[in-house]
């Protein structure tokens, strides 16, 4: 599997995040802070999640999006789309109830705009937990599977935080 990138554009307010190759929690202290970042701008419109070059991807990135789709639809009253190619990942998103926080697209109209690579950032290792448990406590609110899947996991997670 190829390294995870994620590349970013924004076109008049629309910010497109694509995700390629393999992409895990490494990216996602980066990511959450450029979402933070998307939030805060006085010219934000909406969010376009694009997977199509995405091979995999684990459950903190997936806990991010849902993070970031839930605080879209409390501040901004609707939800950002994804489009996903890859039947595998489809399948994923569906087993953990991305349906009810995303408008899931199986493909993408033009990309005209010119992208560039999301830098990882140096974060600490405490920064990186505490963004994966933020990311796993968010998937197990979204549903009772999600919650029973997740649920010893968060619970290491926590004490592995206080310490």
């Amino acid at each position: 599997m190829l390294n995870g990138r994620i590349i970013v554009a924004n076109h008049d307010g629309t910010h497109v995040i694509k995700f390629v190759g393999d992409v895990r929690l490494t990216l996602c202290p980066a990511l959450d802070q450029y979402l933070d970042n998307i939030f805060h701008s006085r010219y934000f419109k909406t969010i376009l999640i694009d997977l199509t070059q995405t091979q995999g991807i684990d459950s903190t990135t997936l806990g991010m999006l849902a993070k970031m789709s839930i605080r879209m639809k409390k501040e901004m009253g609707f939800v950002p789309t994804l489009v996903s190619v890859n039947a595998n990942i489809t399948r994923v998103l569906l087993s953990m109830g991305f349906d009810k926080v995303f408008v899931l697209v199986e493909h993408l109209e033009g990309q005209g705009q010119p992208m560039q690579e999301l830098a990882q950032g140096d974060f600490s290792d405490l920064t990186v937990q505490q963004k994966v448990l933020e990311a796993h406590k968010t998937l197990m609110g979204m549903n009772k599977k999600n919650h029973q899947e997740f649920k010893n996991l968060v619970d290491v997670l926590e004490q592995q935080c206080v310490v």
